[in-house]
């Protein structure tokens, strides 16, 4: 039986999604399609369809979650001044408490001791949990003019600040470390990396404290 229209032949497609039986059926008999009386239009048909309603009913990959940078900072103070350190980035020269990403395989507060001295090359224990902080960051590439836009979760530390390792390297980009005051920082806000060195350091100084256990991590992480 000829085909009449579009209709036909897309009742026939979706025979043809569901078994290969079918689509050798109807091109073995080209004899038997006279769409338009032309089977060379009816097959560029045939195959406009299919392409459409292959498109509907693949599996389309699920959009990428979003999910926040997780950070941890050392807030180290000992005689009234802070320890910081002083680092290259694209805006330039800036300031920042010893913090870093956390890493596969570790907890939080294994992060920040881990942290302190790849960029301090002082050993740090954390005793406290200042709070948790977030942070948006954005910054449009100079060469490729695509927007870099992050944002952070922090987990700020207190602790007991151990020895100096001098032999210890700092991190790729730091240039040194630094003993300010709170009035040292708050002077030089426009060279903070971060607002959050400002606002961890307010929060230290007004006795902000939360027990470690207030974090928990799951044995399976360390896996």
């Amino acid at each position: 039986m000829p085909l009449s229209d579009s209709k036909d032949i897309f009742t026939i497609l979706i025979a043809a999604s569901h078994s290969s039986f079918y689509i050798v059926a109807v091109f073995s008999s080209p004899q038997r399609l006279f769409f338009q009386d032309d089977f060379k239009a009816t097959l560029m048909l045939v195959f406009s369809h299919l392409h459409l309603f292959m498109k509907q009913i693949t599996p389309q990959a699920p959009p990428t979650r979003w999910k926040p940078s997780v950070t941890v900072a050392a807030i180290i103070e000992k005689d009234g001044q802070f320890l910081l350190i002083e680092e290259h980035t694209p805006e330039g020269l800036r300031l920042n408490n010893p913090a870093g990403h956390l890493d596969p395989g570790e907890s939080p507060i294994q992060a920040c001791a881990r942290e302190a001295l790849e960029e301090s090359a002082h050993d740090f224990k954390p005793t406290g949990l200042i709070g948790l902080y977030l942070s948006r960051f954005q910054r449009t590439d100079s060469v490729s003019s695509s927007l870099e836009d992050v944002t952070y979760l922090r987990f700020a530390f207190s602790g007991e600040l151990g020895a100096f390792h001098p032999e210890q390297p700092l991190d790729k980009g730091i240039v040194r470390t630094l003993w300010l005051s709170p009035e040292e920082i708050r002077a030089s806000v426009h060279l903070h990396r971060s607002p959050l060195l400002l606002e961890c350091m307010k929060d230290y100084l007004q006795g902000q404290r939360y027990g470690l256990d207030m974090i928990y991590t799951d044995p399976s992480v360390y896996l």
